[in-house]
Formats: structure tokens, C-alpha cells, sequence
């Protein structure tokens, strides 16, 4: 019998006046071996992450789990813990650290985004149709309630331009620059103020990706890019890759919005380094971050953000909202932004 995991109860007692013997329980233990293997995969992620290491295409569909991997890296620092293995929890507690720092910003939101209530008002909706197949009156329905400047609307297909017309959309959204097609190719901007297409602005690989210039009144001009990248799957990884990074960054002279489907998250190294560049997630700024935007309308809810609003950093975040629209595989967001009426450099 192992002694160091028994304990013994001796006392006195019994009819002959002799001394019973009662095995106590046994200590559950844990061992320093499978502390370090529930410790090592969460640590190699949380480096990962942070150094931007994800490549090729598994790893990089995998880095959209962060947050999950983010919560569940509690469990190995209480093994850690219960192992009384100093180094393994010590290594747990950075992982856990450095994993909840990636992600829980996102859930609380940035001060600067309280700033609201003075500028122009923008408001923007952007929603990936699916093929053409989304509900057109809904889709309608939904402009409608919000009431937003300008819809960016990727996997746009002729079909779905004849349908969001004989919904209404011209009534509401007036002006449009569209680059309908089919498939997932297609996009298309839609906006209540005039609409002037932007050609050249930089180097479209993907799906079409139309630009286009809008005036809000009070405000400076705004260039809107309707992204659509492709996603990161198979060869496509690079090109994916690619796409994200030829995105045009800001201008120190014009206001720059980038609104669609970026098959990208927050945890991506390609997406951190495009915001570096001098864009702020909207829905981060919001502590919307989380609300997950893919797949919607399936057995499984959503579970992973890839539908963005990026917006310049002089534009403040007024609110964000995700919102479910039937037909289709991505759920539509919202961002009420308030422009400055000058430009600061």
C-alpha cells in the first residue's frame, strides 16, 4: 500500500478493548506529467496568438477559436494548481493572462467610444447575402427600421438586385454603386446620399470590392469600401492573406470605412495588423466585439466574428448591433458612427 496517499485513523474502541484501524480516504492527486500536458497546447496557442504565428489554412481557421481557448484556459491553471507544480501553474497563469488581454477587450469596450453625440451622423449596415439567397423584404425590412446611410451587401447576384427593387430598396437607399454577380462574387453599396464610384483605390484581391465616395451633410467625404476577401480555406489561405493586406489604410485627408465580410477575426494577425495601421472594429469599440456573426441560421448558433465595420480613428462609435437576417449564413451589422466635421491629421 502506497503510504503517501493513505492516511491512517487509529483508535481505541471495541468489545477486547483493542485498537481499530480505519483507512482514511485517498487523496485524489494529480500528477506533475498531466499538469504540463493539460498546460502545454494552451500556452503553444496563447504564443501563437500573440506573436502572430497562425499559417496555413487549419491554423488559421482554428485562430478564430481564441476566445473559447481563452475561457477553457482556466482549467489548466486549476491543474496546475492541484499538481502543486509552481512552474505549470506559473506557465498556466501567463497563458490565461495573455489569452483573456487578447480577448476581453472586446467584451468591455474602449473608453474613447463613450465620446458620442457630437458629429455628423453616419449610419451603416453591411450584410453578406449568401449566394443571392437572403430574404430580399427582410433585408428591406431591416433598412427600413434602421435607417442606415449606407448598406454594403457582398455575394450580391443580379437575381437579388431585381428582388431588393421589387422589395423597395430604391425608396430608402436611392443611390448605388453595384458590381452585382453571381455567386459569392457579387457587391454592391447602396446609400441615401449621392454616390460617387472610387476606381484605383487599391488593388482588389477577392471578390469585387467596390469603393465609392459619399457626402454626408456637415461632414467631410467618406470613401466606403464594400470588403468581401476570400476565405481562408484551402490555396486560398494566401490569397486571403493578400486581400486583407492591400485594403487601403486611412488618410490623413479623407475619412475611410471599410464595411463587409472580411472571413477574418479580431485574432488574426493579417486583421490586427490592418488595424494598426489606423482603423478601429467598431463593434470593439462598443464592447460588441464578441457577438459572434457566423454561421447564423443553422442547428449550431454562431460562433465566430468575420463580419467587420472598421472605421477611421477619428470617427467616434456611437452603437453597434448584429442583427439576424433569414436566408442567409451571415448575420447583418450595424454601426452608428459620428463623423468630425474637420479633419484633424
Amino acid at each position: 500500500m502506497d503510504q503517501s496517499n493513505v492516511d491512517v485513523d487509529v483508535s481505541s474502541g471495541g468489545a477486547a478493548g483493542g485498537v481499530v484501524v480505519v483507512p482514511a480516504r485517498r487523496r485524489w492527486r494529480v500528477s506533475r506529467a498531466f499538469a504540463w500536458v493539460a498546460v502545454a497546447p494552451f500556452a503553444l496557442w496563447a504564443v501563437a496568438r500573440v506573436a502572430g504565428l497562425e499559417r496555413g489554412s487549419l491554423p488559421t481557421q482554428f485562430m478564430t477559436g481564441t476566445p473559447y481557448v481563452a475561457a477553457g484556459s482556466l482549467v489548466p491553471l486549476l491543474v496546475g494548481a492541484l499538481a502543486r507544480s509552481r512552474t505549470a501553474t506559473a506557465v498556466a497563469l501567463v497563458t490565461a493572462v495573455a489569452l483573456g488581454s487578447s480577448v476581453i477587450p472586446r467584451a468591455v469596450g474602449s473608453a474613447g467610444a463613450a465620446e458620442t453625440g457630437t458629429g455628423t451622423p453616419l449610419r451603416v449596415l453591411t450584410a453578406n447575402l449568401l449566394f443571392g439567397g437572403a430574404d430580399a423584404s427582410a433585408v428591406v425590412d431591416l433598412v427600413r427600421r434602421l435607417r442606415p446611410d449606407v448598406l454594403s451587401t457582398q455575394e450580391l447576384t443580379p437575381e437579388m438586385v431585381e428582388r431588393l427593387d421589387a422589395a423597395g430598396i430604391a425608396g430608402l437607399l436611392p443611390h448605388r454603386v453595384l458590381q452585382a454577380d453571381s455567386g459569392a462574387t457579387g457587391s454592391g453599396l447602396y446609400s441615401r446620399h449621392p454616390l460617387t464610384p472610387r476606381a484605383g483605390l487599391f488593388r482588389v484581391i477577392g471578390h469585387n470590392m467596390p469603393a465609392a465616395v459619399v457626402t454626408p451633410p456637415g461632414s467631410a467625404p467618406v470613401e466606403i469600401v464594400d470588403v468581401h476577401t476570400y476565405a481562408p480555406i484551402g490555396e486560398l489561405v494566401d490569397g486571403w492573406e493578400s486581400g486583407i493586406e492591400a485594403l487601403p489604410p486611412p488618410s490623413p485627408g479623407t475619412l475611410r470605412i471599410l464595411a463587409g465580410d472580411f472571413n477574418a477575426s479580431l485574432d488574426h494577425a493579417v486583421m490586427r495588423g490592418l488595424l494598426d495601421r489606423g482603423y478601429v472594429d467598431a463593434a470593439d469599440q462598443v464592447g460588441q466585439g464578441l457577438v459572434a456573426t457566423w454561421p447564423s441560421g443553422r442547428r449550431i448558433p454562431p460562433i465566430i466574428t468575420i463580419d467587420h465595420v472598421l472605421v477611421d480613428r477619428r470617427v467616434l462609435v456611437n452603437e453597434v448591433g448584429i442583427h439576424t437576417l433569414p436566408g442567409t449564413d451571415h448575420r447583418a451589422v450595424f454601426a452608428d458612427l459620428r463623423l468630425p466635421a474637420r479633419l484633424s491629421r
